[in-house]
Parts: C-alpha cells; structure tokens; sequence
C-alpha cells in the first residue's frame, strides 16, 4: 500500500476547538474505524493549533503566522496507508467538514 497525507483545511473560529459542534467532533472520532472498514490504515492523525500559534521561516526571517495567507487554515491531518490514490480520496471523504475543503497527496517513500 502507499501512503497519503490528507490534509484537512478550514476556517478557523473565534472559540477554536470549542466552536466545533458535537457531531463534527464525534464524526472525528469515528474516521479511524471508517478507514478500517474500507481496507486502509490510519498511520497517523494530528490536530494542528490555531494560525496564530504559527510561526514561519523565509530568508532566514522569522515571522508569526502561516507561510501564506488563507481563508481557510490547516486545521490538521491524516497520514493514511491506502490501495491507491483513488482509495486515498474515498478515504478522504469520512473526513467531516465544516466549512473548508480535504486535499491528498501522496507521500514519497
């Protein structure tokens, strides 16, 4: 199987995590066995902290924030073992959004 970085973008809330409803959070939660169940593995999920938490490098400078300006914020992401990059996307799909979008790349080895 290869591997696929699902990456997960949103736009981020005053209240953070607790402006999350709690069927997103619970969906959340069930992406895992839902990758399971349709034959790939769940290497690895991180929650990322809010933007303003970023800091970034560019020539040598450091700067606060994300290296580029966005509506929408990487709000974290899945490292998944899948058959292809076509049961990369199915898997991408249990991903619950709420405003924002899913992209998938695949990893080099």
């Amino acid at each position: 199987m290869a591997q696929y970085a699902i990456l997960i973008f949103e736009r981020e809330t005053p209240g953070g995590i607790a402006d999350i409803p709690p069927e997103v959070l619970e969906a959340h939660g069930r992406v895992e066995g839902r990758v399971a169940e349709s034959g790939g593995k769940l290497v690895a999920g991180y929650a990322t902290q809010p933007t303003a938490e970023a800091r970034s490098l560019r020539g040598g400078k450091v700067t606060d924030g994300p290296f580029i300006e966005s509506k929408e914020a990487l709000a974290g992401f899945f490292v998944v073992d899948a058959r292809d990059l076509d049961h990369a996307l199915e898997i991408a799909s249990f991903v619950p959004i709420m405003d924002g979008g899913v992209e998938v790349r695949p990893l080099m080895g």
